[in-house]
């Protein structure tokens, strides 16, 4: 085992495509925790799952360790999006610092506000690197001034905002604290020569600022807040998190204790622990206080319990996450062409799969009545449910799933109020399409909080209540060409603000059982816009398009 004092854990946080995946994996690659291995030759290789590697982004946070200069830097890569705010959440109790990864172009966005609000909330002392400063956009003194504005604003501490600043550009694999130094990078780069840089000044900060874990080794007994369940094909479940106290050896008996009430639900043995190292997991016969582990052995263990050696009876404090926001009903896939394309169709393996995805995913939540064969699922956001469907629809799921609805609640203070869950969402747009987005989010309910000029497009921060960002994607996307680009987060519960003109135009209805004809297809395609294409089954009572104009549907 490391002494307690060389170990260090520290979470990668940020807004979402700031490069917190590339840092992970530059510093990987420079410590030699990659090499020998095949993940030398790729690039984001913590981005493991496929719906990640074909969406470019991080859906589950990912743990891994390096050892540089006699220490083990244990790292949390997390996800950037809102949706995914409850992975954030949960491994903040497992680090000691972080480092907080802004964009040197964009500067610190809605999520950057999120993540650093949480650490910040803990006590922690964020490092911050601003990342991408090799771009010719990049503008470091404006972003550092705005940084220093956002940790005022969010109440942190005189020792909290004396953060130190460094500057990166990872894909290039370089970092440096000086700002001429960095300006002779940035010109051997242009001039198409190597920049002579490397990681080390971030590591050597890590070490420096990020305090050892704190616990008790020897006299203490063991005790675990599990953090997240990962799936083992020879194991089966094991329980990843970090030891708050005590060592731990394969085959000691331990126990599983329930979050809140300490209650045991099974005493078992260690079979197998394990380390991360790079890519790879590392059998170990022995871990303590500090380190960051998988344990098996285990199969009844869930996130947020805790694992304690037997003669512990109190479970460990977690951190509970917030809220969900959004609903969705899950049901059977009732239609005629039912059961032609999936092989797990009835409602009790829809009902068991969302079961397993709950116990994994703190920030989902299952509602089931019992009566009905509908499940109701409540998460994050619309992108969070849509990767869940997603997944179940490739490993062989038919479903059908209700329009988003967002989760209202009464006012404890005042029952006759009703509340609703309002988003800060964050635009960039190029100038002419200002008006159209600032005109379709005030028939929302927008309200337009902050408009600035970045580089060549119009930055607005919104307060919109969450309905009224759902379905508005897609539409952002037309009115701006696809150039735009919006952020948002989960900002309070507030006021309900009454209803919205309608915004959904007539449908274009099917009549008959068949195969769609392009000739067919031909002659409705000038009225709106299909769903099917030529080939395409269809059935009466099917939604085939939406018309370009309101009224009536279409049959």
């Amino acid at each position: 085992m490391i002494p307690m004092d060389k170990i260090r854990n520290i979470g990668i946080i940020a807004h979402v495509d700031h490069g917190k995946t590339t840092l992970v994996d530059c510093l990987l690659k420079q410590s030699g925790a990659l090499s020998g291995s095949s993940a030398m030759q790729e690039t984001r290789v913590m981005d493991s799952n496929t719906l990640e590697k074909e969406r470019g982004i991080t859906i589950l946070s990912k743990v891994t360790s390096l050892v540089y200069s006699g220490h083990r830097i244990n790292i949390v890569d997390t996800p950037g999006h809102a949706d995914f705010g409850g992975e954030v959440e949960r491994i903040l109790s497992m680090v000691d610092s972080v480092v907080l990864v802004v964009d040197a172009t964009e500067g610190p966005m809605a999520q950057t506000k999120f993540v650093l609000t949480k650490a910040l909330a803990r006590g922690l002392t964020p490092l911050v690197v601003l990342n991408k400063v090799d771009r010719p956009t990049s503008r470091p003194d404006e972003v550092d001034s705005e940084l220093l504005e956002l940790f005022m604003a969010l109440g942190a501490s005189d020792e909290q905002t004396t953060y130190q600043l460094l500057y990166a550009s990872a894909k290039e694999g370089w970092c440096s604290s000086d700002l001429d130094q960095v300006s002779t990078f940035i010109e051997a780069g242009s001039n198409g020569q190597k920049a002579n840089g490397s990681m080390s000044p971030l590591l050597d900060a890590i070490i420096a600022n990020v305090p050892p874990p704190k616990g008790e080794r020897s006299g203490a007994p063991f005790s675990m807040l599990v953090t997240q369940l990962e799936a083992n094909p020879y194991l089966g479940k094991c329980a990843l998190g970090r030891i708050t106290s005590g060592t731990v050896r394969v085959g000691d008996k331990i126990r599983v204790l329930e979050p809140g009430t300490s209650t045991v639900r099974e005493d078992g043995k260690v079979t197998k622990l394990f380390l991360r190292s790079g890519v790879q997991q590392i059998e170990m016969a022995q871990a303590g206080a500090g380190d960051v582990v998988s344990i098996s052995g285990l199969p009844t263990a869930s996130v947020n319990s805790t694992i304690a050696s037997p003669d512990v009876s109190q479970a460990l404090e977690f951190i509970p996450v917030d809220p969900p926001t959004i609903s969705v009903t899950f049901s059977v896939n009732d239609s005629p062409l039912a059961g032609r394309e999936g092989t797990q169709l009835t409602s009790g393996m829809i009902r068991d799969r969302l079961r397993r995805e709950a116990e994994t995913n703190v920030a989902l939540q299952i509602v089931d009545d019992g009566k009905s064969e509908a499940l109701e699922v409540r998460g994050r956001g619309e992108l969070q449910l849509s990767v869940l469907i997603e997944t179940m629809r490739r490993e062989g799921f038919e479903l059908s799933v209700t329009p988003p609805r967002v989760l209202f609640k009464r006012n404890p203070d005042n029952v006759r109020q009703i509340l609703e869950p309002f988003e800060e969402i964050t635009i960039d747009v190029d100038h002419e399409s200002s008006g159209v987005v600032i005109e379709k989010l005030t028939k929302r309910k927008g309200e337009l909080k902050n408009f600035s000029d970045l580089a060549d497009k119009a930055r607005m921060v919104f307060h919109i209540p969450t309905r009224g960002l759902l379905g508005y994607a897609s539409e952002f996307k037309n009115d701006t060409h696809g150039t735009g680009v919006m952020n948002h987060a989960f900002l309070r519960y507030d006021e309900y603000v009454g209803a919205f003109e309608k915004s959904r135009k007539a449908s274009m209805v099917c009549l008959s059982l068949g195969t769609a004809t392009s000739y067919a297809l031909n002659t409705i395609e000038p009225r709106g816009r299909l769903f099917v294409r030529n080939s395409d089954e269809v059935y009466p009572g099917m939604v085939v398009g939406e018309l370009s104009k309101d009224g009536n549907d279409l049959e």
